[in-house]
């Protein structure tokens, strides 16, 4: 009856237990999988060369071709204007959203989620099922030490259903990760999976809002993103409530959601520490 009725969460503690058994009883395939890149951290702004006033230019402006009076003239072209932007991918967040079934079936929910926004899935409660069932064909101890889903399964699965292209990725800091996530998105238009939650949860970003354009100023600063939940409608002990399909995340929620990456199942040298995201790498094709 207290598992029934998980009083006193004995019955997740139960469930952990049986995991446990499975784990031991069938172990992940040890196997090659996808590998995570770790993306080095972005470089600061490079200050030029100082000029000695004592000396001058180097060059005799008489004499140089790109300053003499022959010189061609030469159209500059106007300097791109620097001002916030709004980007989001999906019109209809509600019709993508789908709720895990069960309490450790996030990744297959985010995974639902982007195949139903790019169009080989939906949102149906017989799809997630599906590819739930799916799993011994993508889970590698490298990837889930635990068993079961990590990115690396993600992204096979994704590919499974003809959505080629997602690569894991892991960067020292949070800005870098949701910088190149934006930059990502606008440039694919496909959605970018997060691991949140030091790795635990999947959240899918479908947009984001920054104080400049990130594909034209690198400096850009993304200051939150439209989310994908597959956590909603339930409220974490440890987490708080979720939030609907298509909430903006501020820079507080993602500093508060959007962890490094750390699991208490073993190490991850590529990913421990780290900001983990799934992002897409194809380019969208242009209009016309």
């Amino acid at each position: 009856g207290a598992i029934w009725t998980n009083a006193f969460a004995v019955g997740d503690r139960f469930e952990g237990l049986l995991a446990r058994i499975e784990l031991a009883i069938d172990p992940p395939p040890d196997r090659p999988t996808r590998p995570t890149v770790v993306v080095t951290p972005r470089p600061g702004p490079v200050a030029a060369p100082p000029t000695d006033p004592s000396t001058g230019p180097t060059t005799d402006p008489s004499t140089d071709p790109s300053t003499g009076p022959s010189a061609p003239s030469a159209k500059r072209s106007p300097s791109p204007v620097r001002s916030p932007v709004d980007v989001s991918i999906v019109a209809d967040p509600e019709a993508a959203f789908a709720s895990q079934l069960n309490k450790d079936w996030c990744a297959v929910a985010g995974t639902q989620m982007v195949l139903a926004v790019l169009g080989p899935g939906d949102a149906s409660d017989a799809f997630q099922r599906e590819l739930a069932g799916r799993i011994d064909e993508w889970e590698s101890w490298q990837d889930s030490h635990n068993g079961g889903w990590g990115p690396a399964a993600i992204a096979e699965a994704l590919a499974a259903y003809g959505i080629t292209g997602y690569e894991i990725r892991a960067y020292d800091t949070r800005a870098d990760a949701l910088r190149d996530s934006a930059i990502a998105i606008s440039q694919t238009g496909e959605p970018v999976v997060l691991l949140t939650w030091r790795g635990a949860h999947t959240w899918v970003m479908t947009g984001y809002r920054a104080d400049a354009d990130p594909t034209v100023f690198e400096d850009a600063t993304v200051v939150g993103a439209y989310i994908l939940d597959p956590w909603y409608p339930r409220v974490s002990s440890i987490w708080g409530p979720s939030d609907p399909a298509g909430t903006f995340q501020d820079a507080a929620e993602m500093e508060r959601n959007f962890l490094p990456w750390k699991r208490p199942e073993g190490r991850y040298p590529d990913r421990d520490g780290r900001y983990v995201v799934l992002v897409p790498t194809i380019l969208e094709a242009p209009a016309g």
